[in-house]
């Protein structure tokens, strides 16, 4: 059973027990909420671990901040909370833009980071698919006339993708000035190269989890090799390996928590 909370600034799905294994905390992506996450909180394979989601403030069911917060400040917020709410350090799973804040959130906040779990997250420009196009418009036209094309996009491609499906719904909560804040972040954070050596920086077990072939590409793919950082890749899957082959994303995440202990 998903049980569903406010926390200070955001919704927070929690699922399981506390348990001897860290628990996991999932960090969503860019537009989306922890609703992607509902199926891994919910799958048996996983029960015997304590699940936290929250949906990023300004995103999903979470109040819009007055100020948006940049990427830093959203890994500082994740701090701050794991530090008076979380007893142990956790195992970071972040998607996408969650990588990039995961990332953050290890670097800031290392004791309270056990491990980390890094799905399809921004290596180089090539994973600025959703972030590219919602940048290239400044602000004032994106929010006028640029998020109702990027959510009619969402929806023509989701007829045909479950993933995109889904990915509409949170979409269409999420506070548009925090959308194309975070777009910008990404766009300069990819363009300058560097998130796959700071990756190889942390002193703590992670592997990054791409899909294949619709997720990370080749030059993402060695800029990841050249820093040292370990990879795998679940096959037939997209940028959301998760939903595209579930069992097998759960099968390479349980071997990953096996190898904590």
């Amino acid at each position: 059973m998903i049980r569903q909370q406010f926390i200070s600034d955001a919704l927070l799905r929690e699922s399981g027990a506390p348990a001897p294994a860290a628990p996991v905390l999932y960090i969503h992506g860019l537009g989306e909420s922890a609703l992607c996450f509902e199926d891994l909180l919910r799958h048996p394979r996983l029960a015997a671990y304590r699940h936290l989601a929250p949906d990023l403030p300004g995103y999903g069911k979470s109040p819009w901040s007055r100020v948006p917060r940049r990427l830093e400040e959203q890994a500082e917020w994740l701090g701050q909370w794991l530090r008076e709410s979380i007893d142990e350090p956790v195992v970071v799973l972040g998607h996408s833009m969650g990588g990039v804040i995961g990332l953050m959130l290890a670097e800031r906040h290392p004791n309270q980071v056990r491990a980390f779990f890094n799905v399809e997250g921004n290596i180089s420009l090539e994973d600025c698919g959703f972030s590219g196009p919602i940048a290239a418009f400044d602000r004032q036209e994106f929010l006028e006339v640029g998020l109702q094309r990027t959510l009619e996009a969402i929806y023509r491609d989701g007829l045909k993708d479950a993933a995109l499906r889904r990915y509409f719904v949170s979409m269409c909560l999420c506070d548009p000035r925090l959308l194309h804040l975070h777009s910008e972040e990404l766009v300069a954070l990819s363009r300058g190269e560097e998130l796959a050596s700071r990756l190889s920086a942390l002193k703590i077990p992670q592997l990054y989890l791409r899909g294949d072939p619709r997720g990370t590409q080749s030059y993402s793919r060695s800029l990841l090799n050249g820093a040292g950082v370990p990879t795998k890749r679940v096959l037939d899957a997209g940028h959301w390996p998760f939903l595209d082959q579930p069992e097998a994303f759960v099968e390479t995440f349980l071997e990953f928590l096996g190898s904590l202990d």
